[in-house]
């Protein structure tokens, strides 16, 4: 899935060592409310493996990479529910030099098109910590609307929302500008 300055594609199992990289970095697992990974990379690259080789059918993760093929970090939907036509989305940019470029709304405007055009649904929505004012402009530049708060062990977040027919108003507006 081809954006403006990122691509979406499919995960593979080259990816592992950054994946756990960043899964590893304190800051990146504390904007995720992520405990640090806790196991070997031999061990996660077990896992890694065996998550690709079964994947869930509630759920698909996708790499960031920028237009020189960079791998600068992953999106998905997941809580994927055909019969409501919803699904919750996430994003992570875990290489620092590429914050604040727009590559994190880019790869969110992607991920929304495709699930409300390839996919079908008719909602997605996401939750982001009440202190990510970073994370919250995006989503809200992408579309996003908050609606509702949540206590999850001991994090606050902002619930996010979007239908299919408030993206087609936000892409509109969107196309219209620079990420």
């Amino acid at each position: 899935m081809l954006g403006t300055s990122v691509r979406l594609r499919e995960k593979k199992l080259t990816d592992a060592r950054k994946d756990y990289r960043w899964q590893a970095n304190p800051e990146l697992a504390r904007l995720d409310a992520m405990p640090l990974i806790d196991v070997s990379f031999p061990r996660y690259l077990l896992d890694y493996t065996a998550l690709m080789s079964n994947p869930s059918p509630k759920r698909r993760t996708f790499a960031i990479e920028t237009l020189d093929n960079r791998h600068i970090g992953n999106c998905v939907y997941y809580n994927f529910d055909r019969e409501k036509g919803e699904a919750e989305v996430g994003i992570m940019i875990g290489e620092y030099d590429c914050w604040d470029k727009g590559y994190g709304a880019d790869a969110v405007a992607t991920l929304v098109d495709h699930i409300f055009h390839e996919v079908g649904l008719q909602r997605v929505y996401l939750k982001t910590l009440d202190w990510n004012g970073r994370a919250q402009r995006c989503f809200l530049k992408c579309g996003f609307i908050p609606c509702g708060r949540l206590v999850r062990n001991g994090h606050q977040f902002v619930l996010m929302e979007m239908s299919r027919e408030s993206w087609e108003k936000a892409r509109t507006r969107l196309k219209e500008s620079v990420f």
